[in-house]
Formats: structure tokens, C-alpha cells, sequence
């Protein structure tokens, strides 16, 4: 069958890829500096991105042939994905807890938004900071409050020892530190 003849679905690619799942109590914690990067984000999305794009494909519409037509093509899976991710963000910004960890400034227990400073059985020192799932991002030293290691650390305090229990056996960290920004350095 000739090309010019199939018609043409919005669903190549549009399987909704999983979320980071949410944890049993279904509570999205979320810092204020999260929760405005990703409405930042979303923003972004509506008013720039997709527009240009409408344009784009548009204009690529207009020129003819869509079976070949790459701009028009590429416009369209673009539109999807950017689609995909507006969903995402607004259904995940409609369901966030803002939780500002800037309250529990000058405290030494752990609690959502902790920088934490702690050591492994094997003497290594590592520096983490809790966030929420969507704002978490590994490679800055940041990981989800869900995770198995800011479990183990939620609610300890400076001195303490927890279990982390892992797939590869159980280890013991030790807190040395736990730092929360102050309420003025969280504007920005």
C-alpha cells in the first residue's frame, strides 16, 4: 500500500513512560526550590517549547508530502514527547506536599531535606542530600527520600548508627553530620 495512504497515529512513541513510583502512602514531598523548578519547567514547556513546535509542524504541514516530510515528522514525535511531559509535571506538581526543610535549621536529626553527612562499614564517607522523588538528581549527591538509604537515615541524629539493609547484605552507617539550609538562603 502506497505511504500517502496509511494513516497516520499519535501513537509511535506515546507509551507513557513510568513515573518515579510513589510511595505506598502516596505523599509526593517536594522542596519549594523543586516544586518552582519543575513549574518553571512546565511553563517553559507550554508558552516556548510547544509553540515552537506548533509552528515547526505547521509549517512543515504545509509543504506537502508528510510521509517524507522529516521537519513534520520529527515535529510531531517532538510534540508528544513535549505532551508527555506537561502531563507528567502537572500531575505530579497537582499532588506535591511542599515540605520546607529550612524549619529545621540548626537541628542535628534527620528529617526531609537534609544535607547528611554519614560513614559506611568500611570507613567511606558520603554526603547526601534528601529530596523529593521528582527533584532528586544522583549525580549532584541527591537522592529521593524514598530510597533505602535516606530510610535508614530519616529520624536518626548526629552519633547515631542505623541498618541499611540492601540486596547485598546489611551494613552500618554511622551520621556525622546533618546540615539544613537557613530560611533566607532558600529564596533563589
Amino acid at each position: 500500500m502506497n505511504k500517502a495512504f496509511t494513516k497516520e497515529t499519535d501513537s509511535d512513541d506515546d507509551e507513557d513512560l513510568p513515573a518515579s513510583p510513589l510511595p505506598v502512602s502516596g505523599k509526593n514531598y517536594i522542596t519549594p526550590q523543586g516544586y518552582e523548578r519543575l513549574r518553571g519547567e512546565l511553563l517553559q514547556l507550554i508558552d516556548i517549547e510547544r509553540p515552537k513546535v506548533v509552528d515547526i509542524v505547521h509549517w512543515a504541514a504545509s509543504n506537502g508530502d508528510r510521509s517524507e516530510n522529516g521537519d513534520y515528522l520529527y515535529g510531531k514525535k517532538r510534540l508528544r514527547e513535549i505532551d508527555r511531559r506537561i502531563r507528567f509535571l502537572t500531575q505530579r506538581l497537582e499532588i506535591a506536599t511542599l515540605s520546607d526543610p529550612s524549619i529545621h535549621h540548626g537541628t542535628d536529626q534527620v528529617f526531609f531535606g537534609a544535607k547528611v553527612t554519614y560513614c559506611d562499614s568500611e570507613g567511606l564517607e558520603r554526603t547526601v542530600t534528601i529530596l523529593g522523588i521528582d527533584e532528586a538528581i544522583s549525580s549532584l549527591g541527591q537522592i529521593s527520600w524514598v530510597c533505602p538509604v535516606a530510610k535508614a537515615l530519616l529520624k536518626s541524629r548526629v552519633g547515631d548508627e542505623v541498618t541499611l539493609v540492601t540486596s547485598h547484605g546489611t551494613q552500618v552507617l554511622e551520621v556525622l553530620k546533618v546540615d539544613y539550609p537557613a530560611a533566607d538562603s532558600m529564596a533563589g
